[in-house]
């Protein structure tokens, strides 16, 4: 970055003053909270990571350097709940993501389908492509069962998510089905749950560090024994 466009010193500190008292209002509000889902902690939550990513950013601008610290952000977060307190309707929404890992199994298990359910051969042709393929089984199984036999169908798993959403009242007929996921209030949202490639990869890395560790604690401790190589026998006439 040119020196034309680097903050100055007084921004730097600016921002790390921001900061401080960023901490002190989240704080002050973590000390007040009136509940699990309290919105002034989670408004002072937002200011504090907002405080800390600009100081961070202002920091490695002017200094080439960078905090020690990470506050976790907030698009992936799910604001305070704020739909009824005793939902009359929900929605269940699942996305699965899948990978089609092996062609030639989905083509062939598409075929068995279609083969069964056109025992004369008419119209036994969607299952000549891929896409025809993967529609011949979405149609032919439900969702959980391909879930739990997406090997047999050639397909490898993804990352999935699954919301559950309350509701004053049921949807009308036919209202959404265009649309599904795009009225979704995230303040509606009762929980959610998600599966991702990213939280095995922490888990590996966690189990890494820890076989790590073992290794540099059995070095130390000698657990094989080759240091006794070194030992002289001892006398039998001593």
């Amino acid at each position: 970055m040119s020196d034309a466009v680097q903050p100055t010193a007084a921004e730097v500190r600016a921002a790390a003053e921001a900061v401080k008292t960023a901490l002190d209002r989240h704080l002050a509000a973590v000390e007040r909270r009136s509940g699990e889902d309290d919105p002034v902690v989670y408004e002072a939550f937002n200011q504090l990571s907002a405080a800390a990513e600009t100081y961070d950013e202002l920091l490695y601008d002017r200094y080439d350097e960078v905090t020690p610290f990470e506050i976790p952000g907030t698009e992936d977060s799910l604001p305070p709940y704020a739909g009824p307190e005793e939902p009359n309707a929900l929605s269940v929404l699942i996305r699965r993501d899948y990978s089609v890992a092996e062609p030639q199994r989905l083509l062939a298990q598409a075929q068995r389908v279609e083969a069964a359910e056109y025992e004369d051969g008419a119209g036994a042709d969607a299952a000549g492509t891929v896409h025809g393929a993967l529609g011949v089984l979405f149609g032919e199984f439900e969702p959980d069962e391909i879930a739990s036999r997406h090997k047999e169908f050639g397909l490898e798993e993804g990352d999935s998510t699954l919301w559950v959403t309350a509701a004053d009242e049921p949807a009308e007929p036919g209202d959404w089905l265009e649309a599904p996921f795009e009225q979704i209030d995230p303040q509606r949202v009762v929980c959610r749950f998600d599966v991702s490639a990213v939280f095995d990869d922490d888990d590996d890395d966690e189990a890494g560090d820890e076989r790590e560790a073992d290794d540099d604690l059995e070095g130390e401790l000698d657990l094989d024994g080759d240091e006794d190589e070194d030992l002289e026998p001892l006398d039998a006439d001593r």
